[in-house]
């Protein structure tokens, strides 16, 4: 049993698409579990929907969605050459269920109409590439990984109920086995015991596939990109990247709690419980080494890794009353980003003043000062950048902040975390 991930970089054209399906064709002899993203830009169009709608735009919501359902049945048109095939009915379903979403009063939090519409993605992209494999002969089960995961109602960064997953995985997976060798499922989403959908945190696939992966006891995930492999820092940020062949679970932990992109925070523990390893290779070349993912990695010859984040705001609060900022108020803070579900990137605390790095999500943002200002004074500065360098040399560190202006800087041995302007 191999667990494969395939992200939307690797569906945005007819040509990638019969790339992905070669791909698999070169496991004849395999189990595969498939975890599929939502095509090319898709979440991000499908983002602007749940904007829309919740802010009362529901024509212009609309007219996206539409824009949305045309594009997909237009690429299934091409790969199938038909309309007249059982799938179009399947995606009109989908596109149904979204127009009734957009179809009501918002009367709940935006948190979960977002996971109420942009889940459809993954539906739509495996909808539409499991029919392309069976009429290619790549025979495969679809399912419906709603009806496998089961979560808590936390919408946008729902938590697994590991112990209901697992039993669905044992009921309504693992017999689909005895009769295909592939089933094609969604990333990122999932299904609260209310048959409510909610989605796993942005990039939630990679994650997706690890759940499958510990669950199966799959030999090994990978992780399907448009890279060659792990590299030190993002190509698309960065020039003369280094491949990394080998990395060890807890480096890559570290990376990705820092923000890289490559991996998703929560992918990793599910392999590391089990030491399943992961295997991160290019789609455009599958003979590739990559990168490979493991407990047993050597660490040692690693080289810098840079992540850097960009829209970062830093946000100061200071007590009113010139108080020190004691243990006792740091809880207050923190219980005030916890409910407001933000995430902070880094913290420095001086006598007076608690200061912090989070991404800049204005709707989150806005509540979050209007909470701490009950209690706290509050600056912030938007528009900035964290980057974190492991392993670091300080002419590296020179040349990556030259002309910026350093606002907060945290170093250790081995990392160094700098606010830059």
């Amino acid at each position: 049993m191999k667990v494969f991930k395939f992200g939307g970089a690797s569906l945005e054209t007819i040509e990638r698409i019969q790339q992905v399906g070669k791909i698999i064709q070169s496991f004849p002899d395999d189990k595969l579990l498939v975890v599929i993203s939502a095509m090319g830009k898709t979440t991000n169009e499908l983002e602007k929907v749940a904007q829309n709608y919740f802010m009362r735009k529901r024509e212009i919501a609309a007219q996206l969605l539409y824009n949305i359902e045309q594009q997909h049945i237009q690429t299934a048109e091409n790969l199938l050459g038909t309309r007249e095939h059982p799938l179009f009915v399947q995606l009109q379903q989908f596109f149904t269920e979204a127009e009734w979403t957009l179809g009501e009063k918002p009367l709940r939090n935006y948190d979960y109409y977002y996971d109420q519409l942009v889940g459809l993605g993954e539906l739509l992209s495996t909808a539409i590439v499991s029919a392309y494999f069976n009429e290619a002969g790549i025979t495969n089960t679809w399912l419906d990984v709603r009806d496998v995961f089961r979560t808590d109602d936390n919408f946008r960064d729902a938590n697994i109920n590991w112990e209901v997953t697992e039993m669905q995985v044992n009921q309504k997976v693992l017999p689909l086995f005895n009769a295909v060798n592939i089933v094609i499922t969604q990333g990122f989403i999932g299904s609260t015991d209310q048959n409510e959908s909610v989605t796993l945190g942005r990039e939630g696939s990679d994650f997706s596939a690890a759940v499958f992966a510990n669950l199966l006891n799959a030999d090994s995930q990978t992780i399907w990109k448009d890279v060659e492999g792990l590299k030190n820092a993002d190509p698309k940020l960065f020039a003369d990247t280094i491949n990394i062949p080998e990395i060890a679970y807890g480096e890559v932990i570290e990376m990705a709690y820092y923000g890289a992109q490559v991996i998703h925070p929560k992918t990793i523990k599910p392999l590391q419980n089990k030491q399943i390893p992961l295997y991160v290779k290019c789609f455009l070349d599958k003979d590739l080494p990559g990168t490979v993912i493991r407990q047993d990695a050597d660490n040692r010859k690693l080289p810098p890794i840079i992540v850097l984040k960009k829209n970062q705001v830093l946000i100061s609060i200071t007590s009113r009353d010139f108080s020190f900022i004691t243990e006792d108020r740091i809880s207050d803070i923190y219980e005030i980003f916890h409910d407001k579900k933000i995430k902070i990137n880094l913290t420095q605390n001086a006598a007076i003043t608690f200061s912090c790095c989070i991404d800049n999500n204005p709707e989150k943002i806005e509540l979050l000062i209007k909470a701490l200002h009950q209690g706290f004074k509050i600056s912030y500065n938007e528009g900035l950048e964290l980057l974190t360098v492991r392993h670091y040399k300080n002419g590296l560190l020179e040349a990556l902040t030259k002309g910026r202006k350093i606002l907060l800087e945290q170093r250790s041995d081995n990392t160094v975390q700098l606010v830059i302007k």
